[in-house]
């Protein structure tokens, strides 16, 4: 039944107009003629406005979809970037009575009680929680988060969809096997179901404020955890430029080079310094304090690695940064990411036919997009496998470039992400870095000193048994063998004595 009905919004928002458009469907564009945007003969909207509507009334999956790729003017028509970008905090909200609703009921008190004062009217809506400004009774102005009603049901019937979907995928089409389909969607889930629960974000929000507390790059609103819920968040308001309204930063006097810089700087020591990063940095989500310092807002996903993909990450950076392509190569072997047998000769100089061509460019004339279209193709030969816990990262990355895309297109993105990497090289895995980690386990290794002497006489009373059990087996194995060279010798006699008899016999018969 969800199928056909994301089917009949795209009819009825005249979608079917462009799909039948296309060199695939020609052949049976005649059946326009049953589709009810034809029927209606709605007023012909523009193509952006269709496609936006039509996100918006399939529910938070597609708007989520619609946002990712508002970040993308790169790959998209203007006219449809533009109207993707209304889909960051422009999403059409929800009634103030069912706000209202929301709030009493998890604070369990009148939002009149909890707040000196509250605005019904919504300041802004996205696709999971709208946002009403407020102020406290004891004086602190700030935001009120409130979930969507019933949001749980859409998007676990979406989920539902989409897992049926990649299952069918896996099953009959090869490259979904390698994409690991199944598993990124349920990355996918794990990820935006997170963001249904506030509390979580609240948790994220804090943490996220006292990894940049001292910073001049980013800024991360102070969260009022006496009066958040679940479906209740409620946070410092900030005030601050939306980072996509590039026209009025230019008339603030906005710095775009050194705030491109400090986004690409700032995504790295999230994922590097702290491996706890903002996955979901849309320009909705993001302000400037001017001139030159970011504001973040949303941390309903955030993303994190384990240790061997953020170190197997680092390498891959550094070498890809340094074109050792080989390295690159070796890596991905050594992670598993592609198969053992592969031909390092060969995989090496396949990367670097798609990477080269970029470097020495300014990332006005770099597309993230095309670049991992191609990798994608490279990796489709050497079966290389997608890992589903670095999808977030993927993403975050291309926000980022996006970001960067519109501050400062001449940003040298390699230039200002290098040195980064080199200082986290020096101070995580260099001597420096060992020692470090030694003294910061002298202490537990002190505790177990008075034991010592015992250790060491266990250790050694074990190799003494283990000494004397070897004796007695390579004893025991000697005299084996001398038997079976007793056994041996018999056998051969026996033989002998048997073929002189048999001889007899036929020569006396």
């Amino acid at each position: 039944m969800r199928l056909i009905h994301i089917n009949w919004v795209m009819m009825y928002h005249g979608l079917d107009e462009i799909i039948l458009k296309t060199h695939l469907f020609r052949p049976i564009r005649f059946l326009a003629v049953f589709s009810p945007n034809y029927l209606l003969r709605k007023p012909s909207e523009p193509r952006g406005v269709r496609i936006r509507k039509t996100l918006e009334d399939l529910g938070p999956i597609y708007i989520k979809f619609g946002q990712a790729l508002s970040t993308r003017k790169d790959i998209l028509a203007d006219d449809i970037a533009d109207e993707l970008v209304k889909l960051q905090d422009k999403v059409p909200p929800f009634s103030n009575d069912l706000a209202r609703e929301v709030i009493e009921q998890q604070l369990g008190q009148k939002t009149s009680e909890a707040f000196a004062e509250f605005d019904p009217s919504p300041l802004a809506s996205a696709s999971v929680a709208q946002v009403h400004t407020a102020k406290l009774h004891s004086g602190e102005k700030v935001v009120v988060k409130v979930l969507r009603p019933h949001i749980e049901k859409r998007i676990h019937s979406d989920l539902s969809l989409l897992y049926e979907l990649a299952r069918l995928a896996e099953k009959f089409w090869d490259d979904a096997r390698r994409l690991r389909a199944m598993e990124v969607v349920a990355e996918f889930e794990r990820t935006l179901l997170d963001e249904l629960d506030l509390v979580k974000e609240a948790a994220n929000a804090t943490k996220l404020r006292e990894n940049f507390k001292d910073s001049e790059s980013l800024y991360i609103p102070e969260i009022y955890w006496e009066f958040t819920r679940q479906k209740v968040l409620v946070m410092e308001r900030i005030y601050g430029i939306p980072v996509g309204e590039i026209d009025r930063l230019r008339e603030e006097g906005a710095n775009f080079k050194l705030l491109a810089e400090r986004g690409v700087e700032t995504f790295f020591t999230q994922v590097f310094r702290d491996n706890f990063f903002h996955a979901d940095m849309h320009p909705g989500n993001i302000f400037v304090d001017l001139p030159d310092k970011y504001i973040a807002v949303d941390f309903g996903i955030v993303g994190t690695l384990s240790l061997s993909d953020q170190r197997y990450l680092a390498e891959n950076f550094r070498a890809f940064f340094n074109r050792d392509y080989r390295r690159v190569a070796q890596m991905h072997i050594e992670s598993g990411w592609v198969p053992s047998d592969t031909r390092i000769e060969d995989f090496e100089s396949a990367i670097r036919s798609v990477c080269d061509p970029i470097f020495d460019k300014p990332l006005k004339d770099i597309s993230f997009g095309l670049l991992l279209l191609r990798l994608f193709q490279t990796a489709r030969r050497f079966d290389m496998v997608v890992q589903p816990q670095l999808v977030l990262l993927q993403k975050t990355l291309l926000n980022i470039e996006g970001l960067g895309r519109q501050l400062y297109p001449e940003l040298d993105l390699w230039q200002t992400a290098k040195p980064f990497l080199e200082d986290w090289f020096h101070e995580r895995i260099g001597a420096k870095a060992k020692i470090k980690q030694l003294v910061k386990q002298f202490p537990e290794i002190a505790e177990h000193f008075p034991e010592m002497p015992t250790l060491i006489f266990q250790a050694l009373d074990s190799v003494r048994h283990s000494k004397q059990q070897i004796e007695k087996q390579n004893k025991g194995i000697s005299q084996l063998r001398q038997q079976m060279e007793k056994n041996h010798d018999g056998t051969v006699w026996a033989i002998l004595i048997s073929a002189l008899l048999v001889s007899a016999a036929v020569f006396f018969q």
